[in-house]
């Protein structure tokens, strides 16, 4: 039991790096990202609607801000699914994930212009690392073209702004709620700006199609089991283990893309996605402890 909090979220972002795969998969089979994405999270809401319901009087909204900040957590995974898998169709995944997860340096510096948190060197210092760790990981320094597309790399930092906009609104939500409620809340917001944007036949067929059963996976490792598994491991484990911990996520994605997907990474995209992902947990550290 001593260590359940931190299988949990090992679980959880495990089942998130595999995610990128299965859609990976599902966009060479010819589905689009936007459909891809609305089914990972309409199947994320049927599970965390599930996880209201079993007590419905205890999770009912009692405050119109925690409304509003779990609808605005709804926007950024919006953003993340559907920003994470263009990502992937114009790069690779470990590329995508890797650059998804400069989320916390997009929570810093809005951090500091809100005058939320104090800056200083090492601060700064991890910022000024991340992004050289995204101009090797992406090429950009390269005279003779980039080995990432623009449009992978910045759907790729998108999906990372988008999660960083989930994570500082889900805190606030939960802070005046229970997760299921700001689950449910946020996953109806999504499933709702999805089916403005994603091809609406296209989103049907899906039901009659054979691989109907490769999007429930998707919607169940990506979104409901992980999110569930997720939320019940945070309480019970350290913010800095937790973020360490949740770093697994890009490693398994990018092991998922080079070994059963075949994708390649160079020396030096290998060295700025650890650069990236060395700077990031430091950067969790420091905060857990401020």
């Amino acid at each position: 039991m001593k260590y359940i909090g931190v299988t949990f979220i090992l679980t959880a972002a495990v089942l998130w790096g595999m995610t990128g795969g299965v859609a990976d998969i599902l966009m060479d089979k010819g589905w689009s990202p936007g459909v891809i994405s609305f089914y990972r999270g309409a199947v994320g809401l049927v599970c965390v609607f599930i996880w209201f319901i079993i007590k419905p009087r205890q999770h009912m909204p009692r405050t119109y801000s925690l409304v509003l900040w779990a609808a605005l957590a709804g926007v950024g995974v919006a953003g993340n699914f559907t920003l994470y898998f263009l990502s992937i169709e114009s790069s690779s995944i470990a590329v995508a994930a890797t650059l998804m997860y400069t989320a916390p340096v997009f929570v810093l510096l809005a951090s500091f212009f809100l005058g939320i948190e104090r800056s200083s060197w090492l601060k700064w210092g991890c910022i000024v690392s991340v992004l050289i760790g995204i101009v090797l990981l992406t090429g950009a320094y390269s005279s003779s073209g980039a080995s990432v597309n623009l449009t992978g790399a910045l759907t790729g930092l998108g999906s990372g702004l988008s999660y960083a906009l989930f994570i500082f609104a889900f805190k606030k939500a939960a802070a005046e709620g229970s997760a299921p409620t700001t689950l449910t809340i946020s996953f109806i917001i999504f499933s709702i700006l999805l089916f403005f944007y994603m091809d609406i036949q296209e989103a049907a067929s899906v039901l009659t199609s054979e691989d109907l059963p490769l999007f429930i996976v998707l919607g169940l490792i990506g979104a409901g089991i992980s999110f569930v598994l997720y939320v019940f491991g945070i309480k019970r484990t350290a913010p800095t283990t937790a973020s360490i911990v949740a770093m697994v996520e890009p490693v398994t994605a990018s092991i998922f893309g080079v070994l059963i997907l075949s994708d390649s990474l160079s020396l030096i995209q290998g060295a700025g996605m650890v650069i990236i992902l060395v700077t990031i947990t430091l950067l969790s550290f420091k905060q857990a402890q401020d």
